[in-house]
């Protein structure tokens, strides 16, 4: 009677008895994203079960990521197979209002410029030890748009998801932190204080329509393998600005998100295993990923510089930081310190066109990136 006690206790503290030091710091970063996530309101929607998944993988036993498994299910049917990503933009589309950038096409520029540090932190990713592959999943942190970084990572590097989708949705959220010191180190007072003019001009029902379209034949024919994420976020756009699909649209900018967001948190907290994620490389790939959200939102404002000397005053050069694909959270940094430095300041609406460009411009980098693999025949 003593020794079956003893064996049911045993098999009752088999967890314990299992559990390791790495498990048990990986279940201490999930717990600290838990607490981002709640307390500091950073991204909660993905860092909080982005954080529980973490926590569950690494329960001893549990096998969770295992074939089998209720977190390799996931993984593999909606991560794996590119199809989480794609819903999420869906749902980004419908929520994109491409007004502003149609008013003042040419502040898509700002978008492109801000893709700069995307391709500067690969070289450098490169330099450093990473193969191609790889180096191009880090680069596209600095897109700062978690589901394209998810989509490129899980496609080409699935080994390094957890510390690229940890890095882009955390760094996203920190946007308000990372983007004003350089903003300011870059402008004079009197760039940040210039006043840019609004026009009351409406943009007809007709462009707004088209819009959707044209650009997704456009971009896919110059980097086909991005069409899965421009179609996608073009047709979430299609269904906002069409006004005749209601249910449809509702769904778009609800249901279907919030179920994905769900999902695919849990689903990127199941990659941070102790095993995969404690290593040196997740400490690089995180730096790596700072670099290249202030390299984008250097190379923006710089742009933005040599946009209000060509236009000889007509553009606030803060608004070039905008040009990174963090919608909205850009557009109301560059509005914040344009006001911060004249009160009269209303650049939200131009940022507002400087960020959905940059949102293209993310997507348009990464179909590059992609198609440019496919050429070189590495994936």
């Amino acid at each position: 009677m003593g020794e079956s006690l003893l064996n049911s206790m045993a098999f009752l503290l088999a967890g314990f008895q299992a559990l390791t030091w790495g498990q048990a710091v990986m279940m201490l970063v999930g717990g600290l994203l838990i607490y981002l996530g709640i307390s500091k309101g950073y991204e909660p929607l993905l860092l909080l079960p982005i954080g529980f998944g973490a926590i569950l993988v690494n329960l001893p036993l549990a096998d969770l990521m295992e074939p089998g498994g209720l977190l390799h299910f996931f993984y593999k049917h909606g991560v794996l197979t590119e199809v989480f990503p794609c819903l999420i933009f869906v749902g980004i589309g419908a929520m994109t209002d491409f007004g502003p950038l149609l008013h003042r096409p040419g502040i898509l520029l700002l978008g492109a410029a801000g893709q700069f540090g995307i391709f500067l932190t690969l070289l450098l990713a490169l330099g450093l030890g990473f193969d191609q592959l790889e180096a191009m999943a880090v680069g596209i942190i600095g897109a700062c748009d978690g589901p394209t970084a998810i989509y490129v990572t899980s496609k080409y590097a699935p080994h390094l998801l957890g510390p690229v989708s940890v890095a882009a949705y955390s760094y996203m959220s920190l946007v308000p932190l990372v983007q004003p010191p350089i903003m300011r180190l870059l402008t004079t007072q009197r760039e940040r204080a210039i006043v840019m003019k609004t026009t009351k001009q409406q943009v007809s029902k007709r462009v707004l329509i088209l819009f959707p379209i044209v650009v997704t034949v456009i971009t896919c024919l110059i980097a086909p393998k991005g069409a899965p994420l421009m179609g996608m976020i073009m047709l979430g756009n299609l269904l906002r600005e069409s006004g005749v699909v209601g249910r449809l649209l509702q769904a778009a900018e609800n249901e279907i998100p919030n179920v994905v967001t769900l999902l695919l948190g849990i689903s990127i907290g199941a990659t941070m295993a102790a095993g995969q994620f404690l290593k040196a490389d997740t400490i690089l790939v995180l730096g790596l990923g700072l670099v290249a959200i202030v390299l984008d939102t250097a190379v923006g404002v710089l742009f933005g510089k040599l946009m209000c000397w060509l236009t000889r005053g007509a553009i606030n050069p803060l608004i070039g930081a905008a040009g990174i694909s963090a919608y909205p959270m850009a557009a109301r940094v560059a509005q914040v310190q344009g006001q911060r430095y004249n009160k009269r300041n209303y650049l939200l609406m131009h940022a507002m066109g400087a960020n959905t460009g940059g949102q293209i411009g993310s997507v348009m980098a990464a179909g590059i990136m992609l198609s440019v693999v496919q050429g070189l025949g590495l994936g």
